[in-house]
């Protein structure tokens, strides 16, 4: 996957989906390696502005210079449910011309064995999306309540196998403290049935801990919530989700944020703040053969766009 480390996902249709005007002011809400940011950049004029969001400080560190001195450009350390807030701070509440969110972890994230991501390379159990703040996986794992864990499996991880697989991680914890990638993907292995596995056994469970570890879906729903607050009349919402979690609930947001609200659904006359905040903009958008094949990231995005009413 190192060849994907810099690769955009769906780059093409994002683009399109923003709707970018060159004095406009646009947010990359998950800055990762920079890749999108910096095909905005190139169709803003000397009027626009981009603002990008990470929680990553290697992603902070690792932003290329002809970034960084882009005065048109300005990087955020935080985490994208902090979007409201950034923006407020900068008096720029209800002016944005359009939000991108590509969810998940990065290629370079699952690349590097330290970060504990991925059960491809063994290194420590961190998996935290920010190093220097939160519990690890490690530490969530050696007090997490075994109902708990299951529900997190099962939930997150859409996992069947999720009360064997709680019972055997409870089990080895009591013989010794689970802190590398490698020693939980094998209590997994173990653990998980052994016919009819498409996947690695251990990729549902550590995509579940990872969420969890994260918050990624309380900090998407906080997201979203915000997003329209922050937007102008015209503006676009772009979202590239991984997994169906992310995507229902991405498309739930739309769906009902396009909507009058309930108690005044089908009414002639709907007061301007029950009206609808968001018209979606055609249905999800997905990787062609051509970008899979350059991108394996791609294979499982898809990107939902609505605009601000």
């Amino acid at each position: 996957m190192g060849s994907n480390a810099h690769v955009p996902v769906l780059l093409g249709p994002v683009l399109e989906g923003l709707k970018i005007k060159p004095d406009g002011c646009y947010v990359d809400g998950t800055f990762g390696r920079g890749g999108h940011s910096r095909e905005i950049l190139k169709q803003l004029g000397s009027e626009g502005r981009l603002i990008a969001i990470d929680r990553d400080p290697q992603a902070i560190a690792s932003a290329p210079s002809f970034l960084a001195d882009d005065p048109r450009f300005e990087l955020v350390k935080g985490c994208c449910a902090q979007l409201e807030t950034i923006i407020g701070e900068r008096g720029l509440v209800g002016k944005v011309d359009g939000l991108l969110f590509d969810l998940g972890v990065s290629s370079p994230q699952l690349d590097e064995a330290d970060r504990g991501f991925s059960f491809m390379r063994d290194g420590p159990l961190d998996m935290r999306m920010d190093p220097d703040s939160g519990s690890s996986a490690s530490e969530w794992l050696a007090t997490v309540d075994e109902r708990e864990l299951k529900h997190v499996l099962r939930k997150f991880g859409e996992e069947n196998s999720a009360a064997r697989i709680a019972r055997a991680i409870v089990s080895a914890r009591k013989e010794a403290p689970i802190s590398r990638t490698a020693q939980l993907a094998r209590i997994v292995e173990d653990a998980a049935p052994k016919r009819g596995q498409k996947i690695h056994p251990a990729t549902k469970t550590f995509q579940a801990i990872r969420i969890a570890v994260n918050d990624e879906l309380e900090q998407l729903e906080a997201v979203l919530t915000q997003s329209v607050k922050v937007m102008r009349k015209g503006a676009r919402l772009c979202v590239i989700s991984f997994h169906s979690l992310e995507d229902r609930i991405t498309k739930r947001f739309m769906r009902d944020a396009s909507r009058e609200t309930e108690q005044y659904r089908g009414m002639p006359n709907v007061p301007e703040e029950f009206q609808p905040k968001l018209r979606t903009i055609g249905k999800a958008i997905r990787a062609n053969e051509t970008e899979i094949e350059l991108n394996r990231r791609a294979r499982s995005a898809h990107l939902r766009v609505a605009e601000r009413t």
